[in-house]
């Protein structure tokens, strides 16, 4: 894996990894599975385990959400914005999950070449990432909703 880059999981890390908070698999178009959410890579905190941050397309709906937080808290550190392949996309650090390569089913490539995220989003969301995850490994505030803490405990066990 590389950071920056776009990744797609495996249906295996949703099985061991049964958390109902985890964005998954399930978008059909025309009739077949196509493999979503995609996955910004990052590297936090840890050295052994990247965190993938999922992208949607549902930029209205996470612009309003940011909005309304922005208005409630006077900042939003949960939700990003920022353009893949020239599209915006809304990137969802507060379903961030920790992966590992093995959990990795191919990388999103466009027209035979790895989509890449630009540095100044790459440094905004590897900013507020790291935030969100201090807070809650302080447990000052869990601003996440899937249990990031299990699933990184289980990653670390079974790497050794």
């Amino acid at each position: 894996m590389q950071v920056g880059h776009f990744y797609f999981l495996k249906d295996i890390y949703y099985e061991e990894f049964n958390d109902s908070k985890l964005m998954k698999n399930h978008e059909s178009i025309n009739g077949s599975l196509h493999d979503r959410p995609c996955y910004c890579c990052l590297k936090v905190l840890n050295d052994n385990i990247y965190w993938g941050i999922p992208i949607s397309s549902q930029v209205t709906k996470y612009k309003e959400i940011y909005e309304k937080k922005v208005l409630r808290y006077g900042k939003c550190d949960t939700i990003v914005f920022g353009n893949v392949l020239g599209v915006e996309k809304a990137f969802l650090i507060q379903n961030m999950c920790p992966i590992t390569d093995k959990y990795i089913k191919n990388e999103y490539i466009n027209s035979g070449i790895p989509v890449v995220l630009d540095n100044v989003t790459s440094d905004l969301i590897q900013k507020k990432a790291t935030k969100v995850l201090t807070l809650l490994n302080h447990n000052v505030v869990n601003l996440i909703f899937p249990d990031v803490k299990a699933i990184e405990n289980k990653l670390n066990s079974t790497d050794k």
